[in-house]
């Protein structure tokens, strides 16, 4: 193949998240709810006769091998045993430094995307080991929908329903560095080895407010202690989300960027209103279930089976929840 290959790479928000304690292997043992929305970044790749390129517009996303892209190309290029090289440009429209894993997804989304073009015929499956090597998050962007994440994140496990919602991503152009967020959060943090709030979402039934009412980020403080003159700016917003009718409101993973779920459209649309009144930067985006994504990637990559989801993952039957037909929020397998 020598055309080149056009991928979208969707954003994630965390609905809940869990630390449980430090790993023996210096990372965090977590519990997370994983979400794709079709916010995006849009990636070419263009084959070339040697080497790794990466061109980027936005400034704050480094062109050297510093970037996960990148890193991804390489390891690919390796393991694949390739001769060939890559071009890879990167548009970037998921806030950098917003806990939406951004980076995560670029790398996954290459690795997908060289994959098809190196025709290793991999899948997510073959491809899984290497996602794992380059970053905890990148793990779920093989899978995307709506999926439970445990150990460092890397294990990903869809669930048979899926949230179909509106939500809201606000930018408040404050990035923040995940590593600093965890050292605060280390400095109080006390291991635990029971906590129940995700699990019990999990199997319950998605009956709305009620269901997400139990969610939170463990990182939310840790993050907001980082950066005092985000917590100012986060307030405003999750007043102004909760106000309008939102049923989840929180930070997305160690943030910056914060989301609102919204079940009604009206609701969420008086919301973008209000916000941007405020002069905060909106993404009016919809949750991307775990067909959606597949069928996505299909599309993409110019062939009916490429089984994105598959592979990597499981589904545990105990943790499937069960919808009720008179639920407003729409759930589908």
């Amino acid at each position: 193949m020598t055309a080149a290959l056009r991928l979208r790479s969707f954003a994630k928000i965390n609905l809940g998240l869990e630390v449980m304690g430090q790993r023996q292997d210096g990372y965090h043992e977590l519990r997370t709810l994983f979400q794709t929305i079709d916010l995006h970044d849009d990636i070419v790749l263009r084959p070339r006769p040697r080497g790794i390129v990466v061109r980027c517009d936005h400034p704050q996303v480094p062109l050297d091998g510093s970037n996960l892209a990148v890193r991804a190309a390489e390891a690919l290029k390796r393991h694949g045993r390739v001769g060939g090289g890559v071009e890879i440009t990167i548009t970037k429209r998921v806030p950098v430094g917003g806990g939406l894993g951004g980076g995560s997804s670029n790398a996954a989304t290459v690795l997908l995307g060289l994959d098809r073009l190196w025709r290793l015929g991999l899948g997510p499956s073959g491809l899984h080991p290497l996602a794992r090597r380059l970053g905890a998050d990148v793990p779920f962007f093989l899978v995307g929908g709506t999926a439970l994440g445990l150990a460092r994140g890397d294990e990903v496990y869809p669930l048979r329903r899926q949230v179909h919602a509106r939500v809201l991503v606000v930018d408040p152009g404050r990035p923040v560095s995940t590593a600093a967020v965890f050292r605060r959060l280390d400095e109080g943090l006390t291991p635990r080895e029971n906590s129940y709030t995700i699990f019990r979402f999990v199997s319950r039934d998605l009956e709305g407010e009620n269901a997400f009412s139990v969610l939170s980020n463990d990182l939310e403080e840790a993050a907001l202690s980082q950066a005092p003159d985000l917590r100012v700016a986060v307030e405003r917003i999750r007043g102004i989300l909760k106000g309008g009718g939102c049923s989840l409101a929180a930070l997305s993973g160690s943030g910056s960027s914060c989301f609102g779920l919204f079940d009604d459209p009206r609701k969420a649309r008086r919301a973008l209103k209000a916000l941007e009144a405020s002069r905060f930067k909106v993404f009016s985006c919809r949750t991307v279930s775990l067909e959606a994504y597949r069928r996505a990637w299909s599309r993409s990559l110019g062939r009916e089976d490429v089984g994105v989801g598959a592979g990597p993952v499981k589904e545990r039957t105990s943790w499937r929840s069960r919808t009720s037909r008179s639920s407003r929020w729409t759930t589908r397998s």
